[in-house]
Protein backbone atom coordinates (compact mmCIF):
# COMPACT_ATOMS: atom_id res chain seq x y z
CA UNK A 1 0.00 0.00 0.00
CA UNK A 2 1.33 3.29 -1.10
CA UNK A 3 1.09 5.41 2.49
CA UNK A 4 1.85 8.39 1.00
CA UNK A 5 3.05 10.64 3.62
CA UNK A 6 1.92 14.55 3.33
CA UNK A 7 0.61 13.99 0.31
CA UNK A 8 1.66 17.21 -1.61
CA UNK A 9 3.08 20.41 -0.42
CA UNK A 10 1.03 23.70 -1.06
CA UNK A 11 3.03 24.78 -4.08
CA UNK A 12 3.08 21.14 -5.27
CA UNK A 13 -0.79 20.78 -5.19
CA UNK A 14 -1.34 24.46 -6.78
CA UNK A 15 1.62 23.11 -9.48
CA UNK A 16 -1.14 20.58 -10.19
CA UNK A 17 -3.96 23.11 -10.22
CA UNK A 18 -5.82 24.54 -12.94
CA UNK A 19 -4.51 27.48 -14.06
CA UNK A 20 -6.94 29.35 -12.59
CA UNK A 21 -10.24 28.62 -11.10
CA UNK A 22 -13.17 29.30 -13.85
CA UNK A 23 -15.53 30.49 -11.78
CA UNK A 24 -17.18 29.72 -8.63
CA UNK A 25 -19.18 26.56 -8.48
CA UNK A 26 -18.38 25.36 -11.83
CA UNK A 27 -17.46 21.98 -10.46
CA UNK A 28 -20.55 20.92 -9.27
CA UNK A 29 -20.89 18.69 -6.06
CA UNK A 30 -18.05 17.02 -3.81
CA UNK A 31 -19.20 14.47 -1.75
CA UNK A 32 -17.23 14.31 1.81
CA UNK A 33 -18.05 11.25 4.51
CA UNK A 34 -16.63 11.19 7.83
CA UNK A 35 -18.37 7.97 8.97
CA UNK A 36 -18.39 9.47 13.24
CA UNK A 37 -21.21 12.08 12.46
CA UNK A 38 -21.10 15.60 13.38
CA UNK A 39 -23.61 15.99 16.19
CA UNK A 40 -23.39 20.27 16.40
CA UNK A 41 -21.48 22.87 14.28
CA UNK A 42 -20.50 24.77 16.86
CA UNK A 43 -16.65 23.64 17.89
CA UNK A 44 -17.66 25.70 21.32
CA UNK A 45 -20.46 22.83 22.07
CA UNK A 46 -18.25 19.45 21.59
CA UNK A 47 -14.49 18.39 22.19
CA UNK A 48 -14.91 16.14 19.30
CA UNK A 49 -12.43 16.35 16.23
CA UNK A 50 -15.96 15.76 13.79
CA UNK A 51 -17.44 18.47 15.19
CA UNK A 52 -14.46 20.81 14.65
CA UNK A 53 -13.86 19.43 11.04
CA UNK A 54 -17.33 20.06 9.82
CA UNK A 55 -17.31 23.11 11.29
CA UNK A 56 -14.43 24.51 9.76
CA UNK A 57 -15.92 24.64 6.18
CA UNK A 58 -17.89 27.57 7.59
CA UNK A 59 -15.84 29.04 10.53
CA UNK A 60 -12.82 30.14 10.55
CA UNK A 61 -9.88 31.85 12.77
CA UNK A 62 -7.83 34.86 12.64
CA UNK A 63 -4.91 32.73 11.83
CA UNK A 64 -4.48 28.76 11.26
CA UNK A 65 -1.74 26.22 10.88
CA UNK A 66 -1.03 24.81 7.31
CA UNK A 67 0.37 21.02 6.41
CA UNK A 68 3.87 22.22 7.92
CA UNK A 69 2.66 22.85 11.39
CA UNK A 70 3.45 26.88 10.35
CA UNK A 71 0.94 29.51 11.36
CA UNK A 72 -0.59 31.62 8.56
CA UNK A 73 -3.13 34.38 8.32
CA UNK A 74 -6.55 33.65 7.23
CA UNK A 75 -9.19 36.65 8.30
CA UNK A 76 -6.40 38.46 9.72
CA UNK A 77 -4.01 40.49 7.36
CA UNK A 78 -0.62 38.89 8.76
CA UNK A 79 0.64 37.24 11.82
CA UNK A 80 1.19 39.14 14.97
CA UNK A 81 4.75 39.28 15.95
CA UNK A 82 7.47 41.21 18.39
CA UNK A 83 9.21 41.91 15.02
CA UNK A 84 6.35 43.65 13.35
CA UNK A 85 5.14 45.16 15.90
CA UNK A 86 2.11 43.23 16.55
CA UNK A 87 2.78 42.07 20.04
CA UNK A 88 3.92 44.28 22.85
CA UNK A 89 7.89 44.23 23.42
CA UNK A 90 6.42 42.98 27.24
CA UNK A 91 4.74 40.26 25.85
CA UNK A 92 1.32 41.25 27.28
CA UNK A 93 -0.81 42.61 24.17
CA UNK A 94 -1.29 40.98 20.74
CA UNK A 95 -2.92 43.27 17.88
CA UNK A 96 -4.80 41.64 14.82
CA UNK A 97 -5.81 43.59 12.07
CA UNK A 98 -8.83 42.10 10.39
CA UNK A 99 -8.86 42.11 6.46
CA UNK A 100 -10.66 44.63 4.87
CA UNK A 101 -14.39 43.75 3.12
CA UNK A 102 -14.93 40.16 4.74
CA UNK A 103 -18.05 39.60 4.87
CA UNK A 104 -20.44 36.86 6.50
CA UNK A 105 -22.31 34.50 4.17
CA UNK A 106 -25.46 36.56 5.13
CA UNK A 107 -23.27 39.44 3.31
CA UNK A 108 -23.11 41.35 6.43
CA UNK A 109 -19.00 42.68 7.89
CA UNK A 110 -17.27 40.74 9.99
CA UNK A 111 -15.71 43.04 12.26
CA UNK A 112 -13.70 43.25 15.70
CA UNK A 113 -16.37 43.27 17.63
CA UNK A 114 -17.20 39.89 16.39
CA UNK A 115 -14.53 38.87 17.32
CA UNK A 116 -14.02 40.14 21.02
CA UNK A 117 -17.95 38.86 21.37
CA UNK A 118 -16.17 34.91 20.11
CA UNK A 119 -13.88 35.43 23.22
CA UNK A 120 -16.82 36.83 26.29
CA UNK A 121 -19.24 33.80 24.25
CA UNK A 122 -16.25 31.27 25.42
CA UNK A 123 -15.82 32.31 28.76
CA UNK A 124 -19.04 33.51 29.52
CA UNK A 125 -20.18 32.03 33.85
CA UNK A 126 -22.54 29.20 33.34
CA UNK A 127 -21.52 27.90 29.95
CA UNK A 128 -20.27 25.25 29.04
CA UNK A 129 -17.34 26.08 26.68
CA UNK A 130 -15.40 22.75 25.12
CA UNK A 131 -12.12 25.30 23.73
CA UNK A 132 -11.94 27.48 27.20
CA UNK A 133 -8.19 26.54 27.81
CA UNK A 134 -7.93 28.32 24.46
CA UNK A 135 -8.56 32.10 26.42
CA UNK A 136 -6.54 30.96 29.61
CA UNK A 137 -4.71 34.65 30.83
CA UNK A 138 -7.08 36.55 28.63
CA UNK A 139 -7.81 40.06 30.66
CA UNK A 140 -9.52 41.64 27.51
CA UNK A 141 -10.17 42.10 24.24
CA UNK A 142 -10.63 45.45 23.13
CA UNK A 143 -11.61 46.63 19.84
CA UNK A 144 -10.27 50.22 19.17
CA UNK A 145 -12.12 50.11 15.59
CA UNK A 146 -13.70 47.72 12.91
CA UNK A 147 -10.60 45.99 11.49
CA UNK A 148 -8.39 46.01 14.85
CA UNK A 149 -8.45 43.94 17.55
CA UNK A 150 -6.44 43.92 20.94
CA UNK A 151 -6.05 40.86 22.82
CA UNK A 152 -4.51 41.48 26.33
CA UNK A 153 -3.28 39.12 28.87
CA UNK A 154 -3.09 38.73 32.34
CA UNK A 155 0.70 37.76 32.11
CA UNK A 156 3.60 38.20 30.19
CA UNK A 157 2.38 35.38 27.20
CA UNK A 158 5.52 34.16 25.32
CA UNK A 159 3.07 32.50 22.51
CA UNK A 160 -0.11 34.59 22.47
CA UNK A 161 -1.51 32.47 19.66
CA UNK A 162 -3.85 30.38 21.71
CA UNK A 163 -7.48 33.02 21.37
CA UNK A 164 -8.87 33.07 17.39
CA UNK A 165 -6.03 30.90 16.17
CA UNK A 166 -6.44 27.08 14.72
CA UNK A 167 -9.72 25.11 14.02
CA UNK A 168 -10.81 24.88 17.45
CA UNK A 169 -11.34 28.53 18.08
CA UNK A 170 -12.65 30.30 15.34
CA UNK A 171 -14.54 33.54 15.13
CA UNK A 172 -18.64 33.34 15.39
CA UNK A 173 -21.28 35.79 14.30
CA UNK A 174 -21.86 38.42 17.23
CA UNK A 175 -25.82 39.34 15.75
CA UNK A 176 -26.61 35.58 15.50
CA UNK A 177 -24.83 33.89 18.61
CA UNK A 178 -25.77 37.05 21.10
CA UNK A 179 -28.80 35.67 22.85
CA UNK A 180 -26.90 32.45 23.19
CA UNK A 181 -24.29 33.16 25.75
CA UNK A 182 -23.62 31.05 29.38
CA UNK A 183 -26.03 28.95 30.37
CA UNK A 184 -28.04 29.05 27.42
CA UNK A 185 -25.07 27.86 24.63
CA UNK A 186 -26.28 24.59 24.12
CA UNK A 187 -30.11 25.41 23.57
CA UNK A 188 -29.54 27.39 20.53
CA UNK A 189 -30.65 24.39 18.31
CA UNK A 190 -30.96 27.06 14.98
CA UNK A 191 -27.62 28.91 15.33
CA UNK A 192 -26.19 25.76 16.77
CA UNK A 193 -27.07 23.52 13.58
CA UNK A 194 -26.53 26.29 11.35
CA UNK A 195 -23.66 28.72 12.62
CA UNK A 196 -23.44 31.93 10.07
CA UNK A 197 -19.59 31.77 8.57
CA UNK A 198 -16.76 33.35 6.59
CA UNK A 199 -15.41 29.54 5.13
CA UNK A 200 -15.93 28.77 1.82
CA UNK A 201 -19.39 27.05 2.28
CA UNK A 202 -22.86 27.58 4.47
CA UNK A 203 -25.08 25.27 5.71
CA UNK A 204 -28.64 24.75 4.06
CA UNK A 205 -29.70 21.72 5.96
CA UNK A 206 -27.94 19.75 9.09
CA UNK A 207 -29.43 16.74 10.56
CA UNK A 208 -27.52 16.24 13.72
CA UNK A 209 -25.58 12.91 13.80
CA UNK A 210 -26.15 12.05 10.08
CA UNK A 211 -25.39 14.61 7.60
CA UNK A 212 -24.62 18.10 6.52
CA UNK A 213 -26.11 19.54 3.08
CA UNK A 214 -24.11 22.83 1.99
CA UNK A 215 -23.41 25.55 -0.43
CA UNK A 216 -20.98 27.57 -1.64
CA UNK A 217 -20.27 31.19 0.43
CA UNK A 218 -21.41 33.75 -2.09
CA UNK A 219 -19.85 36.25 0.05
CA UNK A 220 -16.56 33.88 0.12
CA UNK A 221 -13.73 36.70 0.21
CA UNK A 222 -11.93 34.83 -3.36
CA UNK A 223 -14.59 35.58 -5.90
CA UNK A 224 -13.45 32.12 -7.93
CA UNK A 225 -13.61 30.34 -4.87
CA UNK A 226 -14.86 27.34 -4.19
CA UNK A 227 -14.77 25.77 -7.10
CA UNK A 228 -17.61 23.02 -5.88
CA UNK A 229 -21.06 24.39 -6.00
CA UNK A 230 -22.43 22.26 -3.33
CA UNK A 231 -20.74 20.02 -0.57
CA UNK A 232 -22.19 16.92 1.63
CA UNK A 233 -20.75 15.83 4.74
CA UNK A 234 -22.01 12.80 5.36
CA UNK A 235 -21.59 11.15 8.73
CA UNK A 236 -22.69 7.51 10.08
CA UNK A 237 -21.84 4.19 8.82
CA UNK A 238 -18.22 2.68 9.93
CA UNK A 239 -14.54 3.34 8.85
CA UNK A 240 -14.63 0.34 6.51
CA UNK A 241 -17.58 1.47 4.33
CA UNK A 242 -15.85 5.03 4.49
CA UNK A 243 -13.06 3.28 2.69
CA UNK A 244 -14.80 1.76 0.41
CA UNK A 245 -17.14 4.67 -0.50
CA UNK A 246 -14.02 6.24 -1.95
CA UNK A 247 -11.48 3.78 -2.99
CA UNK A 248 -13.71 1.04 -4.77
CA UNK A 249 -16.94 2.25 -5.51
CA UNK A 250 -16.06 5.54 -6.05
CA UNK A 251 -19.71 7.09 -4.44
CA UNK A 252 -17.31 9.47 -2.22
CA UNK A 253 -14.75 11.77 -2.79
CA UNK A 254 -12.91 12.28 0.57
CA UNK A 255 -13.32 10.08 3.60
CA UNK A 256 -11.56 10.82 6.78
CA UNK A 257 -9.82 8.69 9.53
CA UNK A 258 -9.76 5.50 8.20
CA UNK A 259 -9.25 3.69 11.47
CA UNK A 260 -8.54 -0.24 9.51
CA UNK A 261 -5.97 -2.48 9.72
CA UNK A 262 -3.62 -2.13 7.00
CA UNK A 263 -4.04 -5.36 4.80
CA UNK A 264 -7.83 -4.13 4.84
CA UNK A 265 -6.83 -0.62 3.39
CA UNK A 266 -4.19 -2.10 0.85
CA UNK A 267 -7.37 -4.00 -0.28
CA UNK A 268 -9.43 -1.21 -1.02
CA UNK A 269 -6.60 0.91 -2.56
CA UNK A 270 -6.09 -2.08 -5.04
CA UNK A 271 -9.20 -0.90 -6.39
CA UNK A 272 -7.86 1.89 -8.86
CA UNK A 273 -10.25 4.94 -7.74
CA UNK A 274 -8.54 6.17 -5.10
CA UNK A 275 -5.26 6.62 -2.89
CA UNK A 276 -4.50 6.47 0.62
CA UNK A 277 -2.99 9.40 2.37
CA UNK A 278 -1.35 9.25 5.88
CA UNK A 279 1.29 11.44 7.95
CA UNK A 280 2.35 11.74 11.22
CA UNK A 281 1.23 14.55 13.86
CA UNK A 282 -0.06 14.70 17.39
CA UNK A 283 -2.40 11.81 17.11
CA UNK A 284 -2.33 9.60 20.43
CA UNK A 285 -4.56 6.86 20.73
CA UNK A 286 -4.86 6.42 24.93
CA UNK A 287 -7.25 5.27 27.43
CA UNK A 288 -8.24 7.52 30.05
CA UNK A 289 -8.73 6.00 33.75
CA UNK A 290 -11.25 7.70 35.33
CA UNK A 291 -10.16 9.14 38.77
CA UNK A 292 -13.38 9.20 39.90
CA UNK A 293 -16.45 7.46 40.76
CA UNK A 294 -18.80 6.72 37.94
CA UNK A 295 -21.52 4.66 39.59
CA UNK A 296 -24.56 5.45 38.90
CA UNK A 297 -25.86 5.35 43.04
CA UNK A 298 -24.45 8.70 43.61
CA UNK A 299 -27.04 10.33 41.11
CA UNK A 300 -26.04 13.93 40.24
CA UNK A 301 -22.52 13.94 42.06
CA UNK A 302 -21.79 10.85 39.98
CA UNK A 303 -17.86 10.83 38.14
CA UNK A 304 -17.69 14.25 39.48
CA UNK A 305 -14.57 15.22 42.35
CA UNK A 306 -16.86 14.37 45.20
CA UNK A 307 -16.75 10.78 44.96
CA UNK A 308 -12.74 9.54 44.07
CA UNK A 309 -13.01 6.17 42.59
CA UNK A 310 -12.82 3.12 44.45
CA UNK A 311 -10.02 1.06 43.44
CA UNK A 312 -8.23 3.35 40.29
CA UNK A 313 -7.39 5.74 42.68
CA UNK A 314 -4.97 3.49 44.04
CA UNK A 315 -2.02 4.18 41.52
CA UNK A 316 -0.31 0.65 41.83
CA UNK A 317 -3.68 -0.55 39.95
CA UNK A 318 -3.38 2.15 37.49
CA UNK A 319 0.50 1.03 36.48
CA UNK A 320 -0.31 -2.59 36.99
CA UNK A 321 -2.90 -1.66 34.03
CA UNK A 322 -0.46 0.32 31.78
CA UNK A 323 2.14 -2.82 32.59
CA UNK A 324 -0.05 -5.61 30.92
CA UNK A 325 -0.26 -3.82 27.77
CA UNK A 326 1.59 -4.75 24.38
CA UNK A 327 1.96 -1.73 22.58
CA UNK A 328 3.96 -3.21 19.78
CA UNK A 329 1.58 -5.44 19.19
CA UNK A 330 -1.10 -3.14 19.01
CA UNK A 331 0.58 -1.16 16.61
CA UNK A 332 1.22 -4.45 14.48
CA UNK A 333 -2.78 -5.39 14.38
CA UNK A 334 -4.35 -1.89 14.26
CA UNK A 335 -1.82 0.40 12.40
CA UNK A 336 1.00 -1.35 10.99
CA UNK A 337 3.23 1.79 8.91
CA UNK A 338 0.57 4.08 10.27
CA UNK A 339 1.13 4.20 13.67
CA UNK A 340 4.36 3.75 16.60
CA UNK A 341 3.91 2.30 20.05
CA UNK A 342 4.15 5.37 22.41
CA UNK A 343 4.63 6.24 26.21
CA UNK A 344 3.38 9.94 26.01
CA UNK A 345 0.58 11.71 25.32
CA UNK A 346 2.63 14.28 24.09
CA UNK A 347 4.61 12.67 21.16
CA UNK A 348 5.66 15.59 18.58
CA UNK A 349 7.26 17.86 17.74
CA UNK A 350 10.30 16.24 19.18
CA UNK A 351 12.01 18.99 21.25
CA UNK A 352 8.89 18.27 23.27
CA UNK A 353 8.89 14.04 23.47
CA UNK A 354 10.25 12.84 26.50
CA UNK A 355 12.30 9.62 27.01
CA UNK A 356 11.55 9.45 30.84
CA UNK A 357 8.04 6.54 30.14
CA UNK A 358 9.97 4.20 27.66
CA UNK A 359 9.84 1.83 30.02
CA UNK A 360 5.84 1.22 29.14
CA UNK A 361 7.27 -0.31 25.94
CA UNK A 362 7.71 -3.22 27.06
CA UNK A 363 4.65 -5.67 28.38
CA UNK A 364 5.11 -7.08 31.83
CA UNK A 365 2.51 -9.21 33.00
CA UNK A 366 4.26 -10.57 36.03
CA UNK A 367 5.52 -7.24 36.91
CA UNK A 368 2.04 -6.16 36.96
CA UNK A 369 1.34 -9.07 39.07
CA UNK A 370 4.02 -8.51 41.54
CA UNK A 371 2.81 -4.63 41.85
CA UNK A 372 -0.64 -5.60 42.90
CA UNK A 373 0.20 -8.51 45.45
CA UNK A 374 2.34 -5.81 46.94
CA UNK A 375 -0.17 -3.54 46.99
CA UNK A 376 -2.36 -5.69 48.60
CA UNK A 377 -4.87 -6.74 45.85
CA UNK A 378 -4.88 -10.29 45.73
CA UNK A 379 -6.91 -13.04 43.98
CA UNK A 380 -10.32 -14.10 44.95
CA UNK A 381 -11.87 -17.59 44.15
CA UNK A 382 -12.35 -16.38 40.60
CA UNK A 383 -9.30 -15.22 40.05
CA UNK A 384 -10.41 -11.42 40.25
CA UNK A 385 -8.05 -9.36 42.47
CA UNK A 386 -9.82 -8.00 45.40
CA UNK A 387 -8.85 -5.51 48.62
CA UNK A 388 -11.16 -5.19 51.76
CA UNK A 389 -13.98 -6.01 50.11
CA UNK A 390 -13.68 -3.95 46.65
CA UNK A 391 -13.10 -6.17 43.71
CA UNK A 392 -11.17 -4.86 40.39
CA UNK A 393 -13.36 -4.90 38.17
CA UNK A 394 -14.03 -2.14 35.44
CA UNK A 395 -15.78 -1.28 32.74
CA UNK A 396 -13.68 -0.40 29.49
CA UNK A 397 -15.88 1.66 26.84
CA UNK A 398 -14.96 3.10 23.61
CA UNK A 399 -16.39 4.05 20.42
CA UNK A 400 -17.70 1.66 17.89
CA UNK A 401 -15.03 1.00 15.63
CA UNK A 402 -13.57 -2.41 14.34
CA UNK A 403 -9.61 -1.24 15.15
CA UNK A 404 -10.86 -0.40 19.23
CA UNK A 405 -12.63 -3.28 19.36
CA UNK A 406 -9.89 -5.42 18.61
CA UNK A 407 -8.14 -3.74 21.05
CA UNK A 408 -10.11 -3.84 23.71
CA UNK A 409 -10.54 -8.19 23.29
CA UNK A 410 -7.17 -8.18 23.50
CA UNK A 411 -6.65 -5.87 26.09
CA UNK A 412 -9.39 -7.54 28.46
CA UNK A 413 -7.24 -11.05 27.55
CA UNK A 414 -4.15 -9.05 29.25
CA UNK A 415 -6.09 -7.68 32.08
CA UNK A 416 -8.17 -10.90 33.08
CA UNK A 417 -4.11 -12.32 32.95
CA UNK A 418 -3.31 -10.17 35.90
CA UNK A 419 -6.74 -10.75 37.71
CA UNK A 420 -8.58 -7.64 36.33
CA UNK A 421 -12.75 -8.03 35.35
CA UNK A 422 -13.66 -6.61 32.47
CA UNK A 423 -16.67 -5.56 30.99
CA UNK A 424 -16.30 -4.08 27.34
CA UNK A 425 -18.97 -1.16 26.12
CA UNK A 426 -18.73 0.45 22.73
CA UNK A 427 -20.55 3.44 21.80
CA UNK A 428 -21.57 5.10 18.41
CA UNK A 429 -18.89 7.41 17.41
CA UNK A 430 -21.58 9.85 16.90
CA UNK A 431 -23.31 9.65 20.34
CA UNK A 432 -19.55 9.40 22.11
CA UNK A 433 -17.85 12.27 20.74
CA UNK A 434 -20.78 14.45 20.79
CA UNK A 435 -20.72 16.27 23.73
CA UNK A 436 -24.70 16.52 24.50
CA UNK A 437 -25.03 17.30 28.45
CA UNK A 438 -28.34 15.27 28.22
CA UNK A 439 -26.89 11.94 26.91
CA UNK A 440 -25.19 9.59 29.83
CA UNK A 441 -22.84 8.27 27.01
CA UNK A 442 -20.30 10.87 25.89
CA UNK A 443 -16.93 11.18 26.80
CA UNK A 444 -16.93 13.75 28.73
CA UNK A 445 -19.70 12.20 31.07
CA UNK A 446 -17.25 9.21 31.21
CA UNK A 447 -19.49 7.07 33.03
CA UNK A 448 -17.47 4.49 32.91
CA UNK A 449 -13.85 3.23 35.09
CA UNK A 450 -11.46 3.44 31.66
CA UNK A 451 -12.60 4.78 28.57
CA UNK A 452 -10.16 4.77 25.03
CA UNK A 453 -9.98 7.30 21.79
CA UNK A 454 -7.37 9.35 20.17
CA UNK A 455 -6.69 13.24 20.45
CA UNK A 456 -4.68 15.35 18.65
CA UNK A 457 -4.20 19.43 19.44
CA UNK A 458 -3.77 22.69 16.39
CA UNK A 459 -0.35 23.84 15.38
CA UNK A 460 3.21 22.95 16.47
CA UNK A 461 3.29 24.64 20.18
CA UNK A 462 1.55 22.32 22.86
CA UNK A 463 0.62 25.08 25.59
CA UNK A 464 -3.30 24.85 25.46
CA UNK A 465 -3.09 21.20 24.83
CA UNK A 466 -1.29 20.30 28.06
CA UNK A 467 -3.46 22.60 29.68
CA UNK A 468 -6.40 19.82 29.55
CA UNK A 469 -5.28 18.62 32.45
CA UNK A 470 -5.57 21.32 34.67
CA UNK A 471 -8.11 21.32 37.78
CA UNK A 472 -10.98 23.90 36.23
CA UNK A 473 -10.80 21.47 33.01
CA UNK A 474 -12.71 18.41 34.41
CA UNK A 475 -16.24 18.14 32.79
CA UNK A 476 -18.96 18.64 35.67
CA UNK A 477 -22.44 19.41 35.49
CA UNK A 478 -21.51 23.34 36.43
CA UNK A 479 -19.62 23.24 32.95
CA UNK A 480 -22.85 21.70 31.09
CA UNK A 481 -20.13 18.63 31.04
CA UNK A 482 -17.58 20.15 28.76
CA UNK A 483 -13.98 20.18 29.63
CA UNK A 484 -11.11 18.11 28.77
CA UNK A 485 -10.05 16.92 31.71
CA UNK A 486 -11.77 13.41 31.24
CA UNK A 487 -9.27 11.30 33.95
CA UNK A 488 -10.51 14.40 36.84
CA UNK A 489 -7.13 14.56 37.66
CA UNK A 490 -6.41 17.63 39.75
CA UNK A 491 -2.81 18.90 41.24
CA UNK A 492 -1.65 22.05 42.38
CA UNK A 493 1.85 21.03 40.79
CA UNK A 494 0.45 20.10 37.58
CA UNK A 495 -1.48 23.70 37.58
CA UNK A 496 1.93 25.75 38.28
CA UNK A 497 3.57 23.73 35.54
CA UNK A 498 0.91 25.01 33.05
CA UNK A 499 0.96 28.54 34.34
CA UNK A 500 4.91 28.65 34.38
CA UNK A 501 4.61 27.65 30.40
CA UNK A 502 2.15 30.13 29.81
CA UNK A 503 4.87 32.93 30.76
CA UNK A 504 7.95 31.46 29.38
CA UNK A 505 9.93 32.21 26.48
CA UNK A 506 12.51 30.52 25.75
CA UNK A 507 12.24 27.29 23.45
CA UNK A 508 14.33 24.78 25.73
CA UNK A 509 12.39 26.01 28.66
CA UNK A 510 8.86 25.71 27.47
CA UNK A 511 10.28 22.16 26.11
CA UNK A 512 11.30 21.15 29.54
CA UNK A 513 7.97 22.20 31.17
CA UNK A 514 5.80 19.90 28.30
CA UNK A 515 7.94 16.95 29.56
CA UNK A 516 7.22 17.77 33.17
CA UNK A 517 3.49 18.05 32.17
CA UNK A 518 3.74 14.71 30.34
CA UNK A 519 5.42 12.58 32.41
CA UNK A 520 3.55 13.86 35.89
CA UNK A 521 0.35 11.96 33.69
CA UNK A 522 2.31 9.04 32.68
CA UNK A 523 3.95 8.71 36.16
CA UNK A 524 0.36 8.81 37.82
CA UNK A 525 -1.05 7.09 35.07
CA UNK A 526 -4.12 8.88 34.75
CA UNK A 527 -3.90 8.18 30.76
CA UNK A 528 -2.53 4.78 29.54
CA UNK A 529 -0.98 5.81 26.23
CA UNK A 530 -1.16 3.28 23.27
CA UNK A 531 -0.30 4.02 19.72
CA UNK A 532 0.89 7.16 18.17
CA UNK A 533 -1.03 7.12 15.23
CA UNK A 534 -0.78 8.75 11.59
CA UNK A 535 -3.64 10.83 10.55
CA UNK A 536 -4.96 8.28 7.57
CA UNK A 537 -7.98 9.29 4.28
CA UNK A 538 -8.14 8.72 1.49
CA UNK A 539 -9.37 11.00 -1.74
CA UNK A 540 -10.98 10.01 -4.98
CA UNK A 541 -8.46 10.54 -8.31
CA UNK A 542 -10.19 13.07 -9.66
CA UNK A 543 -10.59 15.31 -6.38
CA UNK A 544 -7.48 17.76 -7.00
CA UNK A 545 -5.89 20.27 -4.34
CA UNK A 546 -5.81 18.09 -1.18
CA UNK A 547 -3.17 18.56 1.30
CA UNK A 548 -3.12 16.53 4.33
CA UNK A 549 -2.62 18.70 7.09
CA UNK A 550 -2.23 17.03 11.01
CA UNK A 551 -1.99 20.42 12.61
CA UNK A 552 -5.34 22.08 12.02
CA UNK A 553 -8.92 20.64 10.57
CA UNK A 554 -7.86 18.42 7.54
CA UNK A 555 -11.10 20.01 5.41
CA UNK A 556 -8.40 23.71 5.95
CA UNK A 557 -8.60 24.33 2.33
CA UNK A 558 -11.29 23.31 1.27
CA UNK A 559 -11.64 26.03 -0.41
CA UNK A 560 -9.34 25.45 -2.80
CA UNK A 561 -10.05 21.63 -3.76
CA UNK A 562 -11.29 21.44 -7.32
CA UNK A 563 -12.19 17.88 -9.88
CA UNK A 564 -9.37 16.93 -12.25
CA UNK A 565 -10.07 15.15 -15.47
CA UNK A 566 -8.87 11.72 -15.54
Amino acid sequence: MKFRTALLGAAAAWALAPAAFAERGADGHVNVIYWQAASTMNPYLSGGTKELEAASLVLEPLARYDEGGNMVPFLAESVPTVENGGVSADLTTITWKLKEGLLWSDGTPLTSADVAFTWEYCTAEGGGCSQSEKYNDVVSVDTPDDLTVVVTFGVPKPFPYGPFVGAQAPIIQKAQFADCVGEAMASCTDENFAPIGTGPFKVDEFKTNDVASMSANPNYRDPAKPAFATLTLKGGGDAAAAGRSVLETGEFDYAWNLQLAPDVLAAMEAAGKGQVVSSFGTLVERIMVNMTDPSASLGDERATAAHPHPFLSDIAVRKALSMAIDRELLVEIGYGAAGRATCNVLPAPAIYASTANDACLVQDIEGAKALLDEAGWVPGADGIREKDGVRISVLYQTSTNAVRQDFQAIIKQWWNEIGVEVELRNIDASVFFGGDAGSPDTFQKFFADLEMYANNFDGTDPEAYMANWECSQAPRPETQWQGNNMPRFCSEEYDALVAEMAKTGDINERARLAKAMNDMLMQEYVIIPLVDRGRVSAHSNTLGGVVLNTWDSELWNAADWYRMDM
